[in-house]
């Protein structure tokens, strides 16, 4: 009778050595290419161009010192960091109350809604860009923060749709039935209830927009041309540039993004089930 058993007890436990093997190479995979990424950036032009590498970054910052001193680059860091946080905004504001629509109620043409919303996504973003282009120019809005921001929005805005989508519908409607019935309107029932039950899934549908702003980069280049944000200016200018230069700009692309992810990870962790002391 426990020959069974014990068959069992070894399966689980060569099942889980191979998630953790799998679970250690993805993040190998994922973290080796930052982890060069950050070496040749806080290299010399020296240590980058030599080979092999050396295992420990000797610690210069004179790339890096070199690129934020550059003539634009801190203006078009702050551009971007503005126009990430507008697209927050807006595809939290738009797409939650959407969510929520469509998890809560039923109506005519919900199937199709949904269908709609991702085929929004269907059209590359050059095929849009000259009928765009004409639009701004014509509204006047061309070249400026909030008019590139509704262009990020679009891209995100399906993705936090259907996110919130499927994060409202796990939660329990007699939770706000209860909240109804001791004296909450809808607004206060969304408010006390189901808002602290969503706000992780929230926060990460808010990093998947910022995400997708900050890494936006063609219409970034045809929009704006005054105002760029900081990809379309690093691709502008470290086109023709040494290689320790081109890894300080992706050194610098990557720490905004970490360090807002990072400072927000609480929220990620909590939707995960994972406790954050």
């Amino acid at each position: 009778m426990s020959t069974p058993l014990i068959t069992i007890d070894v399966a689980q436990r060569r099942l889980r050595r191979l998630l953790l093997v799998g679970a250690a190479i993805a993040t190998v995979w994922v973290l080796l290419p930052i982890y060069f990424l950050v070496v040749n950036a806080w290299s010399s032009q020296e240590a980058v161009n030599a080979f092999p590498k050396a295992f420990v970054p000797e610690m210069n910052h004179e790339s890096l010192s070199f690129l934020l001193g550059f003539d634009g680059v801190l203006t078009s860091l702050v551009n971007s960091l503005i126009v990430a946080a507008i697209t927050m905004v807006f595809s939290i504001g738009l797409g939650a109350p959407a969510g929520y629509a469509l998890a809560r109620y039923e109506f005519r043409g919900k199937g199709t809604f949904r269908l709609l919303i991702l085929l929004t996504r269907a059209f590359p973003l050059p095929l849009l860009a000259l009928p765009l282009t004409v639009l701004y120019i014509r509204l006047g809005v061309d070249d400026t923060l909030v008019g590139l921001a509704l262009v990020h929005t679009m891209l995100a805005l399906p993705f936090a749709v259907l996110i919130t989508f499927s994060l409202f519908s796990g939660v329990p409607t007699e939770l706000e039935e209860a909240a109804w019935v001791f004296g909450c309107t809808k607004v206060q029932a969304f408010r006390r209830v189901v808002l602290p039950i969503a706000l992780p899934g929230l926060a990460a549908s808010a990093i998947f927009a910022f995400v997708i702003s900050w890494n936006e980069v063609f219409a970034s280049s045809v929009l704006m041309i005054q105002n760029r944000t900081l990809t379309a200016f690093l691709l502008q200018n470290l086109d023709v540039s040494p290689m320790h230069m081109k890894f300080a700009g992706g050194a610098l692309l990557v720490l905004p993004a970490a360090t807002f992810m990072f400072l927000i990870r609480k929220h990620l962790f909590a939707m995960w089930g994972i406790s954050n002391r």
